[in-house]
């Protein structure tokens, strides 16, 4: 017989029971309810289709009254509160443009990073992190930036070459370290400091002992690759005397890293060694590497590899990746990509502004498309100059019905199913091209 339900199963524990639930900053906060217009950009997607208007000055003072408290929720005994805090204040950020609400609150926000990275443990830290990224890309290149990084840096370095912290932390804090000084650092001296950090941790995936099948993988390795990413990132800033040092440095060294097991590490060397080239070929249009047919070897290796003993996700993945790499080191060549965001378009077209927007991308996520509309330092970095300015009449006219979006996808979907099915039919005749 089964047991009755009980009765009041939905009501929240009193005293003595669990820590207050943090309502966490949902998708429902990303929508046109709580839009910031603090950049005073509209977002086409933001207006609904015959819907009621929304008194934008409410909705903002709810979602900020909603921050202020995850942002005294950073100071909880709870570890749990105080990441899933932490977890929304990074959604906000990476989905808004909060300048203003952000500049009142902005030691306080860095105290309580600081606090956190040093005091908590493994998630919280790479919480915290995490969240130093986006309050600088949220600030911009400044003096207040400029401070931010002052206190959290030392504290981040400290993470990074701690052999006792996790190695998730270790990550988290290596990427944050480069992210935040390629934004905020005006001083050579703190970038060439940060870069020595980095590269003393990625350098000991060069120490190895090697065994016949090449670098054997360490538990340290997504740490290495990390480190790697966020020295690149930090290169492409560097005055181009310093750049030709750390070519010299690293360009014998780190086709090393081709034959490691792991495939984010042979990626990320792969994608670094298109970026030395693209920048060595800047700096000497005669520049000539010595061992470029071993090289060139490896990569196309890596970009034809069929090993069965991987997965095949991870052989399409590198195919892709290095078929790219090789024709940036063996043609000088770069495949276009473009980005689009809004009613705007950007091109990708090096490996420079590649590798600074896959790292963007990766901490802003599903907010990369709204920062590129609104953020000024992001734009500056782009080089897409000020925010485009649309009115409401404007932004209804670029956006189609509902109706005639569903009448597209279904369209290309039943064009895409006829065209897979030709492929795969066994029947069909492809041997015969002409």
């Amino acid at each position: 017989m089964p047991k009755p339900k009980k009765r009041g199963g939905n009501h929240q524990r009193g005293a003595g029971g669990q820590p207050r639930n943090v309502q966490p900053f949902s998708d429902e906060d990303a929508s046109i309810e709580t839009m910031s217009h603090c950049s005073g950009f509209s977002d086409p997607a933001s207006f609904t289709e015959d819907g009621p208007e929304v008194d934008e000055e409410a909705t903002q003072e709810d979602l900020e009254y909603k921050l202020k408290g995850f942002i005294d929720l950073t100071l909880d005994k709870s570890a749990k509160t105080r990441q899933a805090a932490l977890e929304s204040l990074k959604n906000a950020f990476s989905s808004k443009i909060l300048y203003e609400f952000i500049m009142e609150r902005r030691m306080t926000l860095t105290d309580s990073i600081e606090r956190c990275i040093k005091k908590g443990k493994s998630d919280e830290q790479c919480a915290a992190a995490g969240l130093a990224c986006l309050l600088c890309v949220q600030m911009g290149s400044g003096i207040e930036s400029e401070e931010i990084f002052k206190t959290l840096g030392p504290v981040l370095k400290k993470i990074v070459c701690d052999g006792t912290a996790s190695i998730q932390a270790r990550q988290a804090c290596a990427t944050c370290l480069g992210i935040c000084c390629f934004i905020v650092t005006d001083d050579i001296t703190e970038l060439y400091s940060t870069m020595e950090c980095l590269e003393n941790i990625f350098t000991k995936a060069y120490q190895r002992d090697r065994d016949t099948n090449g670098v054997s993988s360490t538990h340290n390795t997504v740490l290495h690759v990390s480190a790697l990413l966020a020295w690149t990132l930090l290169l492409t800033i560097c005055p181009m005397n310093e750049v030709k040092k750390k070519i010299e440095m690293h360009l014998h060294k780190l086709p090393s890293l081709l034959s490691c097991d792991d495939l984010n590490m042979r990626i990320a060397a792969g994608e670094t060694l298109a970026l030395l080239f693209e920048l060595a070929r800047e700096t000497d249009s005669d520049f000539f590497y010595e061992d470029m047919d071993l090289l060139t070897e490896k990569l196309r290796a890596l970009a034809t590899d069929g090993n069965k003993h991987r997965a095949k996700v991870d052989k399409r993945k590198q195919r892709s990746v290095f078929r790219d790499v090789l024709r940036a080191v063996e043609e000088r060549d770069f495949p276009t990509e473009m980005v689009k965001f809004g009613p705007e378009r950007m091109y990708i077209d090096c490996w420079v502004k590649k590798q600074t927007y896959e790292t963007f991308k990766e901490i802003l996520g599903s907010g990369m498309q709204y920062h590129l509309q609104s953020n000024d330092f992001l734009r500056n970095v782009f080089e897409l100059g000020p925010p485009v300015m649309l009115d409401a009449a404007t932004l209804k006219t670029m956006k189609i019905s509902r109706f005639e979006r569903h009448l597209y996808n279904s369209a290309a979907f039943k064009a895409r199913t006829k065209a897979r099915s030709k492929c795969r039919d066994k029947r069909a005749d492809v041997g015969e091209f002409f």
